[in-house]
């Protein structure tokens, strides 16, 4: 549940997730929607407040402030629509959300009442009370019922009464019993009376005349939008009967006209659920045959026979589509860490569909062969591959058209579709014809023209049902066009696919100019899950709706009805790209399909981030055909966008490779151009999180120096480009360096943007950090301790950011050995992210691992050991064996192990950790030395001289070469391998390193700092000794 509440400082709204929270106290609105509400990205982008809908947000805020609430509820603006599983989710939730509120309250925007004391002039507008609209739409029934308090206001935001003040007026408009209305539980009034409630009710969709009763019946149900009221009535029906919470996440209603199949619907069925491990079945067959059908009538089969057996849809065209699927799936079973941008959401569906947990499953992906541009059907099933679950409760369908795909994913066990049987085939005419045909022949006739093909007949039976002729004529529709149907046919696109598009396509311009230009638009993004929202805007709404339709009645498109989104048959796709190539019309085509994205595609705000999953596969669509050329504005601006949400999702790599487009793109700019700017400052942050360092200096400091000169020194974007460049002297251990720009941005950020602005305080924790790294500890903590404070006062005590820097400040108690302090916050910490976020939630594992390093340090061995063990259990589990985070978890139970003085254990640990590490992250990776540098101290400790010593040259060598001779980590490096000489017995060459080691660390880290002053003591002892050993000679 989302809940917004006021930002003290700055007067902003602020949206705050408590999903896995403890929730707050909170009001909640109950009003009607108008034309002009106040939406969640208006929210999230901090626009639209002229909108006649803000003034209600208004209301309900400064209402909640006079009952002493600090969070409220509003419908408008607090659910993410973009996101199904959110919006699933709400529309299940809601009665519950409305029930634990403190306070309901009604907005009557068509109930004038301007007195101060309206509750005394109740005769003035009781009358307009009793008519008002909002006792008549469907969803309020539930707001009127579920709240213990109701109270009522009027346009002028006077009090009328609540529920108990108004409650005979209230039983006189709707029949409702007063005892309902007083709270008595609903399971002592009947099914019928409930039902009787939402007589007379109305809602804009009239399958939430089954919806909004959800909650009044207390079940769930999966929400589809276009099945109808009458269906939506039977499945809330269905579910009353038993409930059923066995996920079913399939994105098609069910084919009520699927014919025939039956050996091979017998033969799958056969095949599944059999034998000790997941049991693969291919289905493959060509184009427009009727696999994806097939697969979707098993799913529906499989979900009457097994009722416990999860199911899950998977469009698979490329591993995007796989990608948004898998994350769909986690979201649905709430796997812990689904939202780490860092984790593999793939690998965690795997890794929990392959527990006994999980129980049955059956995974069907479909594979739309050749969709993309992209697409290698073999490469991309060895990619496939890689994320199957392996559990002897599971099954796993493919639909291919590809058969070396269906070898490689499924072996011997093919299903081959043939041609569909004359007999089916006529009866799956008769099915989708709405007057019956009554020429047997010519049937026959028309059958054989449209090659037995499911697709080409429904899309012939549609054209023939929409245009009301004879199957006759259609033959010689298809006569006529063969000429031009040769130039459309492509070696994907079959002859009879392309002539039964043509014949719909041409109708449908001649009758539908708008259902025309919703197909041509289509045809330049991604075929699947196109969402509604995405096409062209009309006016009125109306009319996209019936154009919609249109395409829905020619089968043009397939609804998703849970989505409410559209799916384009592959073939259908492809025969509107080689018309509108023909028509040499794809370029402007492609023009238009940028600028709507571009006009839809959000920001990269953080609640932005289900909408941007949606569009990027449409976006990446658009933008990989090289149409229209990179000097396109528009383009240019959506290849920005693109990376922009990229990046927010930690996808690197591939960011990288658009923001290197969006730059080239705009060189006709300029070089001072801010837009060229911005695009090179996050160039730099790419390669910052990619460990890039020298790479991400060279473009920071170029940006700085322009801004500098163009925008000036207080500029936000110039002490952004500074705070950036800090990072990475920081992170190049450069701490002087960092030192030096984050003062400069902290004073700066704190005179022109206040001291409590979140950017200063961000600065702050970062000089903070530096001032750690230098082992100035005291400057640090009053740093964390300020930036904690204020973060505690203006975001809350449980805020991530305020638990950040308690666990900043925790760090800096640690490196002074004050460990009962860090001890304790610690603890604190990790206690409030274990009830705020979960047991499992990446940052509760860090607060984990945190504690158990403390442990450590203190030599309490076994009690860090226990917490390393439940934490690398964990992230195993959770984020997978080659996460980062699982791979630090290693090392510490690893470094646990070896200073309990048990080497098997810990070098077999390191050797693992190494190996992972090299191969993920490369062989230079800081990450990796470290696994070297650790495993070299595992040896050293045994006296395994030799084999530490090779390590540690490595080590040092690669340090040296990679990050500089005066990097932190090199100094470390020599200071290891002098210890290691030492130990062999190689005196001159030890103690030459560490003098060499204690002089470095002098000059960039300072002489008071622990580090410098470790390899002092150590070399000091080193000389005595050696002066010792020399009296001792000499006086022999």
């Amino acid at each position: 549940m989302r809940l917004l509440h006021i930002d003290s400082s700055s007067e902003r709204l602020i949206p705050t997730d408590f999903s896995g929270k403890t929730i707050p106290p909170y009001a909640i609105l109950s009003h009607t929607w108008g034309g002009d509400e106040f939406l969640f990205e208006d929210l999230v982008n901090s626009t639209s407040k002229s909108k006649a809908g803000y003034e209600k947000i208004l209301f309900c805020r400064e209402q909640a402030a006079r009952d002493h609430l600090q969070y409220f509820w509003v419908d408008t603006c607090c659910i993410d629509k973009w996101n199904v599983r959110e919006l699933s989710n709400a529309i299940n939730s809601m009665f519950r959300w409305y029930r634990n509120a403190a306070k309901c309250y009604v907005f009557l925007s068509d109930i004038s009442a301007p007195m101060t004391d309206a509750q005394l002039h109740q005769s003035i507008w009781e009358a307009s009370f009793r008519k008002s609209r909002w006792f008549t739409r469907g969803w309020t029934l539930q707001e009127l019922i579920a709240p213990a308090s109701v109270e009522f206001f009027s346009l002028e935001r006077q009090r009328l009464g609540d529920k108990e003040s108004l409650e005979q007026q209230i039983h006189e408009i709707t029949g409702i019993p007063v005892e309902a209305l007083r709270g008595d539980p609903l399971k002592d009034f009947s099914v019928k009376h409930r039902r009787a409630w939402m007589v007379g009710r109305q809602t804009t969709q009239e399958e939430d005349l089954a919806y909004s009763l959800i909650g009044i019946f207390g079940v769930s149900m999966e929400f589809r939008y276009g099945e109808g009221k009458e269906r939506a009535l039977n499945r809330l029906q269905e579910e009353m009967e038993k409930a059923n919470t066995t996920p079913f996440i399939v994105p098609f209603d069910r084919n009520a006209r699927f014919v025939g199949r039956k050996s091979q619907l017998a033969e799958l069925k056969g095949k599944l659920f059999v034998g000790a491990l997941t049991t693969k079945v291919a289905i493959t067959g060509p184009g427009g045959i009727g696999k994806t059908q097939l697969a979707l009538e098993l799913a529906y089969r499989i979900r009457e026979e097994f009722k416990n057996c999860s199911v899950f849809w998977i469009p698979a065209s490329d591993m995007e589509s796989l990608h948004q699927a898998y994350t769909h799936i986690a979201q649905r079973l709430n796997i812990p860490g689904w939202d780490d941008e860092k984790a593999d959401v793939k690998e965690l569906v795997q890794l929990y569909l392959s527990k006994e947990s999980a129980g049955q499953w059956l995974l069907v992906f479909d594979i739309t062969d050749g969709a993309r541009p992209e697409t290698a059907g073999s490469s991309q099933a060895v990619s496939l591959i890689e994320y199957l679950p392996v559990s002897d409760q599971g099954a796993i369908v493919f639909t291919t058209t590809d058969r070396k795909t269906a070898v490689t994913l499924a072996l011997q066990d093919i299903v081959e579709l043939p041609e569909m049987e004359q007999d089916i085939a006529q009866r799956m005419l008769e099915m989708h014809l709405i007057s019956p045909a009554n020429e047997p022949e010519v049937a026959d006739l028309l059958l054989k023209e449209l090659a037995y093909l499911p697709l080409a007949i429904v899309q012939a039976a549609a054209y023939i049902n929409i245009n009301k002729i004879t199957l006759g004529q259609y033959l010689l529709l298809l006569a006529e066009q063969k000429e031009e149907v040769v130039e459309l046919i492509s070696k994907e696109c079959e002859n009879v696919i392309a002539s039964t598009w043509l014949i719909s396509f041409e109708q449908l311009r001649r009758q539908d100019t708008l259902a025309a230009d919703y197909l041509l638009f289509m045809a330049c993004v991604d075929p699947t899950d196109v969402p509604l929202a995405l096409l062209p805007t009309t006016s009125p709404r109306e009319k996209g709706i019936d154009a919609v339709g249109t395409l829905d009645a020619y089968s043009f498109v397939t609804k998703r009805t849970t989505e409410s989104a559209l799916d384009f048959h592959r073939l259908v796709h492809l025969s509107t790209r080689n018309w509108l190539k023909k028509q040499e019309s794809l370029s402007e085509w492609t023009q238009v399909a940028i600028t709507r994205l571009l006009e839809v595609f959000p920001n990269d705000n953080h609640w932005n981030r289900s909408k941007w999953r949606r569009l990027l596969p449409h976006a990446k669509f658009a933008l990989s055909s090289g149409l229209p050329g990179q000097e396109n504005e528009a383009r240019m601006n959506l290849v920005y966008k693109h990376a922009k949400a990229l990046f927010s999702d930690g996808r690197f790599n591939e960011a990288e490779a658009y923001f290197n487009d969006a730059l080239q793109s705009c060189e006709v700019l300029g070089q001072e151009h801010p837009d060229k700017l911005d695009i090179i400052n996050d160039l730099a942050l790419t390669y910052s999180n990619q460990g890039r360092w020298t790479e991400a200096e060279d473009l920071e400091v170029q940006v700085i120096e322009t801004s500098l000169r163009v925008l000036g020194q207080e500029h936000p974007d110039t002490l952004t480009s500074m705070a950036n460049l800090a990072s990475t002297y920081r992170n190049q251990g450069r701490w002087k360096e960092a030192e030096d720009l984050e003062v400069q941005v902290v004073e700066t950020r704190k005179r022109v943007l206040g001291q409590e602005h979140p950017s200063t305080l961000t600065s702050m924790a970062n000089l903070a950090s530096t001032y750690r790294n230098q082992g100035r500890w005291k400057e640090a903590e009053d740093l964390n301790v300020q930036v904690m404070e204020t973060r505690k006062r203006v975001l809350g005590q449980e805020h991530p950011s305020t638990l950040t820097s308690m666990a900043n400040l925790a760090s800096t108690f640690w490196n002074q050995g004050r460990w009962t302090e860090a001890e304790d916050l610690n603890v604190q910490v990790m206690k409030t992210r274990k009830r705020v976020l979960g047991q499992e939630h990446p940052s509760t594992l860090t607060s984990i691992a945190n504690l158990a390093t403390i442990f450590s340090k203190q030599g309490r061995w076994k009690e860090a050991e226990d917490l390393e063990v439940q934490v690398v259990e964990t992230r195993k589990r959770v984020l997978g064996q080659e996460h980062p985070s699982t791979l630090t978890s290693m090392a510490n139970l690893a470094s646990t192990y070896r200073n309990q003085g048990r080497w098997t254990e810990a070098e077999e640990l390191q050797a693992t950790e190494l190996e992972i590490c090299s191969r993920v992250l490369g062989q230079e990776h800081p990450d990796t030395l470290i696994s070297m540098a650790n495993l070299a101290s595992t040896y050293r400790a045994q006296g395994r001289w030799k084999e530490a010593e090779d390590l540690n040259v490595q080590v040092m060598e690669t340090r040296k070469r990679v990050s500089g001779q005066e990097h932190p980590d090199t100094l470390i490096s020599m200071n290891n391998l002098a210890f290691t000489w030492k130990g062999q017995g190689k005196y001159k060459e030890a103690l030459k390193l560490m003098e060499e080691c204690v002089a470095l660390r002098s000059k960039t880290i300072g002489t008071n700092h622990p580090y410098t002053l470790s390899s002092r003591t150590a070399l000091l002892r080193w000389q005595k000794e050696e002066l010792e050993i020399g009296a001792l000679v000499d006086r022999e």
